[in-house]
């Protein structure tokens, strides 16, 4: 995507709610993305594999309902979801302060924290999105949830657990090549952002 075309930059902070010490990225993302957009952006950036539904909780200014923004499904019929593919960033995040809520796999309940940390002009030469920094492994997907990514951790990391193999051999399953498993390593330079409208091209076949 062209530099020329893109008038502003957003820059978020994502941090997975409580991790502790905190699994975090920072990317940038083109202004004129939808919700769809940016939820493509946060699974790569994060080391997920898209493979749950996903929702975004925002609230616009001076009001109190929650909007909902994912992938609409008849299954949640007490809510309304809109589609994140029709919605742009801009209509909720409209300055740096501005915050959401992110849930990933509704059986596991990944929470996320997005900030807005600012609104910056495109640098020439860049391609975007990209990610700048960030700090520690994305949990294995299906590992149940944030007490069970720790309940996980403690098996893996003491080989006189009597789950231990069990952890090593159900973690090759998971993510072949991944064992042994280090929850401090992440490289901003190894994250590799998808299209986003491949992945809803995907989602609609």
């Amino acid at each position: 995507m062209s530099t020329k075309m893109l008038k502003q930059i957003y820059q978020f902070k994502i941090t997975l709610r409580d991790t502790t010490p905190p699994v975090w990225r920072r990317i940038q993302t083109p202004s004129d993305y939808s919700f769809w957009d940016l939820h493509v952006a946060i699974q790569d950036a994060m080391g997920w594999t898209d493979s749950h539904l996903h929702m975004f909780r925002v609230r616009p200014m001076n009001k109190r309902k929650v909007i909902n923004i994912g992938i609409p499904d008849e299954s949640f019929d007490d809510i309304e979801i809109l589609a994140g593919w029709e919605i742009p960033l801009s209509r909720y995040f409209w300055q740096p302060g501005s915050q959401a809520g992110y849930e990933y796999d509704f059986g596991d309940s990944w929470e996320h924290d997005l900030l807005l940390e600012g609104v910056l002009i495109p640098e020439a030469g860049i391609k975007y999105p990209r990610c700048l920094a960030g700090e520690n492994a994305c949990p294995p997907e299906d590992c149940g949830g944030i007490g069970g990514y720790y309940r996980l951790l403690e098996m893996l990391q003491d080989p006189s657990h009597q789950e231990h193999e069990e952890s090593l051999i159900w973690l090759e399953s998971m993510v072949p090549g991944n064992v042994p498993f280090d929850a401090r390593k992440f490289n901003p330079g190894e994250v590799h952002f998808d299209n986003p409208k491949k992945r809803l091209k995907a989602l609609n076949d």
